[in-house]
């Protein structure tokens, strides 16, 4: 049957990344029935990926600084791979599980398109600069954490978008100031607009992650404690972006839970 959760897992699929770009971007009228119900399975591997970038561990990769032009493309590069696993992750959101309400597949919709957006802006400047997404070295934490938490929605919801996502969060100011020194126009220009749509991405995690927990009869943040342990989920790292984190829903029992976790008061 075409369904939403079906033609998310083709787009997965897909090994090219402007075509998975353009088969997610495809799937944004939301036409057609979500399958909510419907049984789907992968029938090979997952996710699809070209053969480049190499995928290396992640203390491999060495730190860049954008202040000077070939620093400026292996971060650009870097944040390209980042998008380009977020579509991933939001389409196996979609595609996984099932039987949930409507609005969740709806907003993880939402969430894959404004990644393909993103990456198509990183590609595109990258373009600019010489350079195509593949040509550096990258790792795969991010799809690491979506592969072990593909039996149990709560915990994906708990540790994807309200953890790894999250400190994306924290991460883009002092980057944007980085590029702006650097005199990246574009690249501050597309910061801002990856910040302002992933204040809205942590949002529909920390929205199902609290709906989850509500259904389950548990306390979300001594839940969340429990399920950060167990995954050995990554910490935060101060400085933390406490406004954008509070935009993004994090309760203040949460936040206050963060603060004592890194010492840094919000």
């Amino acid at each position: 049957m075409d369904t939403l959760r079906s033609r998310a897992l083709a787009a997965l699929q897909l090994t090219e990344p402007m075509a998975k770009v353009a088969a997610t971007e495809a799937l944004a009228d939301g036409s057609g029935p979500i399958g909510a119900a419907e049984s789907v399975t992968a029938a090979g591997p997952l996710p699809g990926r070209p053969e480049r970038p190499r995928l290396v561990p992640h203390q491999s990769i060495r730190t860049r600084s954008p202040t000077t032009p070939a620093g400026r493309v292996a971060v650009l590069h870097s944040i390209a791979h980042i998008e380009f696993n977020a579509i991933n992750l939001a389409l196996d959101a979609i595609w996984r599980f099932a039987g949930l309400p409507e609005a969740y597949y709806r907003d993880w919709l939402r969430v894959a398109v404004e990644e393909a957006g993103h990456f198509r802006l990183l590609a595109e400047h990258l373009a600019t600069l010489g350079a195509a997404y593949g040509d550096h070295d990258a790792h795969n934490g991010l799809w690491d954490m979506v592969e072990r938490t593909r039996h149990d929605v709560l915990a994906r919801m708990a540790l994807v978008p309200r953890t790894l996502e999250a400190r994306g969060l924290d991460a883009s100011p002092p980057l944007r100031r980085k590029f702006a020194q650097a005199g990246d126009e574009r690249a501050v220009a597309i910061l801002d607009r990856i910040l302002a749509d992933e204040i809205g991405h942590v949002a529909i995690g920390n929205r199902w992650y609290g709906w989850l927990c509500a259904q389950r009869g548990l306390e979300p943040v001594a839940t969340y404690e429990r399920l950060a342990d167990a995954f050995a989920a990554p910490k935060p790292r101060p400085p933390l972006n406490w406004p954008a984190r509070r935009a993004a829903g994090f309760s203040e029992a949460e936040l206050a839970a963060l603060a004592r976790l890194v010492g840094d008061a919000g």
